[in-house]
């Protein structure tokens, strides 16, 4: 009897023991851990990251590698695109300087060969240009279309014959009436030079020129001219005169030119200030300031280049 009752109560004391580590806090089973880490990663964010979890992590490892990996081994594609890019500019900018020129010079333009006739007459030098007569006969006056409200003032042009002969003539008057595009009126001088008087008229082909010259450029301010109101003309440029400029403020104005070519402030800005003048190749002098002296002729130590 004592025996059985030591045996069973053995058997208790071991049972309790067994329920007791079973039921200890802290203890979990294997799939419990499983299932414990698969949670925690779920719910913390990885290094690299989804857009909406870790924007900047994205960012910032979208970036690093793009340029690391072009940096470490860039493609032939790149390269290519990196020649034409670099070659753009340059090619860019002779398109735009060819198409200012054109733009900058009107109707009469370098390297255009222009049909019309020549006719003469008894000239001066002065004319719709406002020049002073001067002892230059060798002048032309030029059609209304050509001429193009005085954009045409002080071009120089070489005038061929059929024969042969040519003149260079340099432009102080308008042709109006009767004168087709591309006919040129010439002192009788200059016409005596490519065919006989009696001729009257003759067929010719013109063509821009950009003389040899010694002379500068000389500026002046038109009778009435104030520091309220000025009119200012360029005389004796290689060139012809696409632009005339005058300082204000801290940049530059341009003045419209009128038909009877003066540039004109209406308002009285940059009169007796700094000008700049511009050719019709692009070339821009600038003159130093000089004072409002209407209707004297201001020397300069300017001209523009030979083409």
């Amino acid at each position: 009897m004592s025996k059985r009752w030591l045996f069973l109560s053995a058997a208790a004391v071991l049972i309790v023991v067994s329920l007791a580590v079973v039921l200890l806090p802290g203890h979990k089973s294997s799939a419990e851990d499983v299932k414990s880490e698969a949670g925690r990663a779920a719910s913390e964010p990885s290094a690299t990251g989804s857009a909406s979890n870790s924007p900047s992590a994205t960012s910032t490892s979208t970036a690093s590698a793009k340029p690391t990996g072009a940096s470490k081994k860039p493609s032939a594609t790149p390269s290519a695109r990196a020649t034409t890019a670099s070659a753009a500019p340059s090619a860019t900018k002779t398109r735009q300087q060819a198409s200012s020129t054109a733009s900058l010079a009107g109707r009469i333009r370098p390297g255009v060969t222009y049909r019309g006739v020549a006719t003469f007459y008894d000239a001066d030098g002065g004319g719709a240009c406002m020049y002073d007569p001067s002892g230059d006969v060798m002048t032309g006056a030029m059609n209304t279309a050509d001429y193009e409200s005085s954009k045409a003032c002080g071009a120089y042009v070489t005038v061929h014959a059929a024969g042969g002969a040519t003149v260079t003539v340099r432009i102080t008057n308008e042709c109006p009436g009767d004168c087709a595009p591309g006919q040129i009126d010439l002192s009788a001088q200059a016409f005596a030079k490519l065919a006989s008087p009696s001729a009257g008229r003759i067929p010719i082909t013109w063509n821009l020129a950009s003389p040899t010259t010694s002379d500068t450029i000389s500026i002046r301010y038109k009778t009435g001219s104030s520091r309220y109101w000025c009119g200012i003309q360029a005389i004796g440029h290689r060139n012809p005169l696409a632009r005339l400029e005058v300082h204000a403020g801290s940049g530059w104005r341009q003045l419209a030119r009128a038909d009877y070519n003066y540039f004109l402030s209406e308002d009285g800005t940059g009169c007796g200030g700094a000008i700049r003048l511009t050719d019709i190749y692009g070339e821009q002098l600038t003159i130093a300031p000089l004072a409002v002296r209407p209707n004297v002729t201001q020397a300069t130590k300017v001209q523009f280049a030979k083409h």
